[in-house]
């Protein structure tokens, strides 16, 4: 016969035992009274007395037996529900640490989108603080009208000016002709009441 193992010795024991009140002892004093009964010369009545007595102690055996079996079964519906509450609370957390991991990822593209828009809403301002290009056309348009109609301006300035420096000039050499002539005029007269003098000094 093979060797018992510990978990055999304590169910058996549990069967037999019950809930620890007795129940062993219990079956040992039946098994003691049962031989005494069977081996005692004990009147009719004195044996059935005692019969009577293990009888009840045997319901008892079994009522503690059939007690330990309903402990035992509500036991191991316990433990598998138990096993079932670990499995469920196991893909809770599973399902959680996903959960968590998406949410991390979720605010991470959330921050890039933030980022993004304020980028986006900065260099909106600086392109608003800019006109647009149909807007800058036209601004470059009226500059070179403005800057054609300098340049005509500048034309007929730099002309009369050009005209004045000739009219200068001629007026310099006129101014210098006359003064010449008027030198030439002064000279002439000199000379003539010079050679007037000596022939007045004769007569």
């Amino acid at each position: 016969m093979g060797a018992v193992t510990d978990d055999e010795v304590i169910r058996k024991r549990l069967l037999i035992d019950g809930d620890g009140a007795g129940d062993d002892r219990k079956i040992n004093v039946l098994l003691k009274s049962f031989t005494k009964w069977c081996n005692s010369p004990a009147t009719p009545e004195e044996g059935f007395t005692q019969y009577q007595r293990m009888l009840g102690t045997l319901a008892q055996c079994e009522f503690s037996m059939g007690k330990t079996l309903m402990v035992y079964d509500m036991n191991l519906r316990e433990m598998e529900n138990y096993e079932k509450i670990y499995t469920n609370i196991e893909q809770n957390i599973t399902s959680a640490h996903e959960k968590i991991a998406e949410c991390k990822k979720e605010i991470q593209r959330a921050k890039r989108i933030r980022k993004n828009r304020q980028e986006y809403d900065a260099l909106a301002k600086v392109i608003q603080q800019h006109p647009d290009r149909h807007e800058t056309l036209k601004q470059l348009e009226a500059l070179d009208k403005e800057l054609q109609q300098l340049s005509h301006i500048k034309e007929n300035v730099d002309a009369k000016l050009e005209l004045r420096k000739k009219q200068f000039h001629v007026l310099l050499s006129t101014i210098q002709e006359l003064q010449q002539t008027l030198e030439n005029d002064e000279k002439s007269d000199n000379d003539d009441n010079s050679q007037e003098s000596p022939a007045e000094n004769g007569e």
